[in-house]
């Protein structure tokens, strides 16, 4: 999609559709009232005659519009004005872009990236307008034989701002809104592959290929052999039931001074989790291939990091694996050393993310972090706490977790806080091992995050849980979200300022 900004008159724009709001009860935008002014009331008596009242969710599509240049004119309800807040502006957002998709219409200018958001200013409002009309027209085609083509597919949106001195910002706004959608999409894109053609070694092909591709990133890769040298026990057990190697990916990312320490993140990448010998029920299982979200993730954050060129050093450490029931597989009891030296024992092998990850997260110490977050499609029991609309949060350091928090509710990735308190550390208790790989029923995902704090003692950490926000299941938007994406690339943005 090519996208555009600009200032001036909706009349002047010669588009294939102009698009404006109306709010409730049936009152015009200012860039509607423009329109209704050049067409000689031609909006407002139609709105009079009741063909919308500007509730959230209508449209109206017109032709020919007396005094407009553009072939269309598509009023959008936005519902009442003193209501749009972030959530309804995206929505609001996103409506308008489904509906100019299907006019026909090649492009368009959007007026409704100038609705008035209270704490919000017109960077924000273009960086999230991109980001929304990227997600909404998203499709995942490259398995379909048989494309359904769109009779004309929209092909330029123009987003506005009020006035020309707001142009040099846009730009800029409209470039970081369009990195960030670029990563989301590759994240959505890697993980809504099967896992018959997204194995640990595609992630490989994928990290090197994006490093070829910017010359600011390096790659890394090490193969399982590499991991034994350095004693990474905990992540070669999850793998040893499968034909299919591990590999663990690192792309580095040099914007700064070599001085500066880097932040690193460390993305759980199980290409598929059939829960190895502690198998999982059948329903739904296919959606294990999604259980690389966290490293896919990973990839799309430093692929926008990349393409903004952020002066800003970061590092991404993806450990790649599948786990799979064989002769060969981790059986419940078994021990394991882990990088650090502690050893695990593995009471339940579907209890796996944790056991490569912490591996990873000893491993990150190599390259001096100033902080290391880790974001991991992790446990069930985060989605029975959060459900599918906040990822899960825990952290050694609370100034971290404030400034993540507040990421997410800048980028509408949005976050919750869990306790990490040493009261829950005792349910790790192994009489076999310094500490088993699951503690229970009891607050699963503080558990979880409680394992993996033992492996992070060393540095400023935070957890990311996904499991929940990952992706969306059922039949007619089953797939991929991209998230935290625009949650990390927001908090690194913070961060270079």
């Amino acid at each position: 999609m090519d996208f555009n900004i600009k200032s001036g008159n909706p009349e002047k724009q010669r588009t294939a559709c102009v698009i404006v709001g109306i709010f409730e009860s049936r009152r015009l935008s200012p860039a509607a009232k423009a329109i209704d002014t050049v067409s000689k009331k031609y909006l407002s008596n139609l709105i009079r005659r009741g063909d919308m009242d500007g509730t959230k969710g209508q449209y109206l599509l017109l032709h020919n519009v007396p005094g407009m240049i553009a072939d269309r004119v598509l009023l959008i309800g936005c519902g009442k004005e003193r209501e749009i807040d972030d959530r309804n502006y995206r929505t609001i957002i996103a409506n308008s872009i489904r509906t100019l998709n299907n006019t026909g219409s090649l492009d368009g200018v959007n007026y409704l990236s100038e609705l008035p958001i209270k704490g919000r200013d017109h960077d924000w409002k273009i960086r999230q307008a991109v980001q929304i009309a990227e997600h909404t027209l998203y499709e995942f085609k490259a398995l379909k034989t048989k494309e359904k083509k769109n009779r004309r597919p929209l092909r330029k949106i123009t987003f506005t701002v009020p006035t020309r001195r707001e142009l040099p910002q846009g730009e800029i706004a409209m470039q970081e809104g369009r990195a960030i959608a670029n990563g989301i999409k590759l994240t959505r894109d890697l993980a809504n592959y099967p896992s018959n053609i997204c194995t640990p070694t595609y992630l490989a092909q994928q990290a090197t290929a994006l490093a070829k591709g910017h010359r600011s990133l390096t790659v890394e890769i090490l193969e399982e052999a590499d991991m034994k040298k350095l004693g990474m026990g905990s992540l070669l057990s999850v793998s040893q039931g499968s034909a299919r190697p591990a590999k663990l990916i690192t792309l580095d990312y040099k914007g700064s001074k070599k001085a500066q320490k880097p932040i690193v993140l460390v993305g759980k990448g199980v290409t598929f989790d059939t829960g190895g010998i502690s198998i999982k029920p059948s329903p739904a299982m296919d959606e294990m291939k999604y259980d690389m979200c966290g490293a896919a993730s990973v990839l799309g954050t430093l692929a926008a990091v990349a393409e903004l060129g952020l002066p800003i050093n970061v590092v991404g450490v993806i450990p790649a694996v599948e786990n799979m029931p064989s002769s060969t597989a981790t059986n419940p009891g078994d021990i394991f050393t882990s990088m650090s030296g502690q050893t695990i024992e593995v009471l339940n092998t579907d209890a796996e993310g944790r056991l490569i990850l912490c591996d990873a997260i000893t491993y990150s110490e190599r390259f001096n972090p100033g902080v290391v977050i880790d974001i991991a499609t992790l446990t069930g029991a985060c989605v029975i706490a959060l459900g599918k609309h906040a990822s899960g949060l825990l952290s050694n350091h609370n100034p971290l977790a404030r400034d993540l928090l507040n990421a997410g509710d800048e980028s509408g990735d949005r976050a919750w806080q869990l306790p990490l308190w040493d009261d829950y550390q005792q349910q790790l208790n192994s009489p076999f091992a310094d500490m088993a790989n699951i503690g229970g029923r009891e607050a699963g995902t503080i558990t979880a995050a409680c394992f993996l704090s033992r492996f992070a003692e060393k540095y400023h950490w935070a957890h990311l849980d996904i499991a929940g926000t990952a992706w969306l299941s059922g039949s007619n938007n089953k797939g991929a979200t991209g998230r935290p994406v625009s949650l990390l690339m927001q908090y690194i943005i913070n961060q270079t300022k």
